[in-house]
């Protein structure tokens, strides 16, 4: 069966950005955001200059986590908890997974006590997903959310 045509189109019913303004949109993206092939090939470069945060409990934290990343959960974020940051790094933010707006929330208390940042997507979710080691007590290869299932 076919489907009769039909000059609507979802994909075009808001006209695209002109390339100039697409082009200015995912340099802003890219300025933010960043992903795990990305975060994880510099750290096995050892390049330096940016610091992963696990914005998570640190009961998760303690399960799993990137290896080298440190704790740092989002609502404890202040100058005072900050203070061992160094503002010349780059802060790398992560947390659950797409569906988590934790290290979104951490980006923005970081960025507003003047830290360069940018958010990992697809959290520590992807990461696992990718098949980087983690570090932490849950076996290698155990799902994600396995660790957030009742004991």
């Amino acid at each position: 069966m076919t489907t009769p045509a039909t000059p609507f189109s979802f994909v075009l019913e808001t006209p695209a950005a002109l390339p100039e303004e697409a082009h200015r949109h995912f340099l802003a993206k890219l300025s933010v955001e960043t992903d795990a092939a990305d975060v994880h090939l510099d750290l096995e470069r050892g390049k330096k200059g940016f610091v992963v945060v696990d914005v998570r409990s640190p009961d998760a934290y303690a399960e799993r986590h990137i290896p080298g990343a440190r704790s740092l959960p989002a609502r404890s974020i202040s100058a005072a908890t900050t203070a061992h940051l160094s503002k010349d790094d780059v802060i790398v933010t992560y947390c659950w997974s797409p569906g988590c707006n934790g290290s979104t929330k951490a980006a923005a208390r970081l960025s507003s006590l003047g830290f360069r940042v940018k958010e990992l997507i697809g959290g520590i979710e992807y990461w696992v997903k990718e098949g980087y080691a983690t570090e932490g007590t849950a076996p290698q290869g155990q799902p994600v959310y396995a660790e957030r299932l009742p004991r």
